[in-house]
């Protein structure tokens, strides 16, 4: 796999990130206790780990919960998008580390996918929601879905 690939693979999971936050380490974890990632002897190889996979699973099954409250802030706020710059990052830094780039590589392109994956998905929901007058419960299970189906498929790709 090219360094090009492999960056363009962690852009794609910062955007998961920025979608729903702990889908992407979900993700990891997940493609790590698979033996897709490769992260034997590295640093990040707690990932493989089952309570860690446990632990995320449902830090994003929560997420996946939490998002459809009406009381649940905006990801574009500071603090939630500042989460999820960080854990883009986060996630960019052990895809780079399995796809062997380097490390500030990984985490430039997770944080700048989960800025993306922030505002787009903030933008387009509203868009779907607001003007175009959808229902926001099947919009927002569909960004899940979204969220779910491209972390499992980029990790998938090691």
């Amino acid at each position: 796999m090219t360094n090009t690939t492999v960056l363009v693979f962690i852009l794609i999971l910062g955007v998961v990130s920025g979608l729903r936050s702990m889908t992407g380490p979900a993700a990891v974890c997940w493609g790590s206790r698979l033996g897709w990632l490769g992260l034997a002897g590295t640093p990040y190889a707690f990932t493989a780990h089952l309570p860690a996979v446990i632990i995320f699973t449902i830090c994003a099954a929560g997420e996946w919960v939490a998002d459809k409250l009406p009381k649940t802030p905006k990801r574009t706020s500071p603090a939630p998008l500042f989460f999820r710059l960080l854990v883009g990052a986060l996630c960019g830094v052990v895809l780079a580390a399995a796809g062997h780039v380097a490390t500030g590589a990984g985490v430039a392109f997770g944080a700048i996918g989960a800025l993306i994956g922030s505002f787009a998905g903030y933008h387009i929901r509203r868009a779907l929601t607001v003007s175009a007058g959808l229902p926001d419960f099947p919009i927002a299970l569909l960004e899940d879905f979204i969220a779910v189906a491209g972390g499992l498929w980029v990790v998938s790709r090691f």
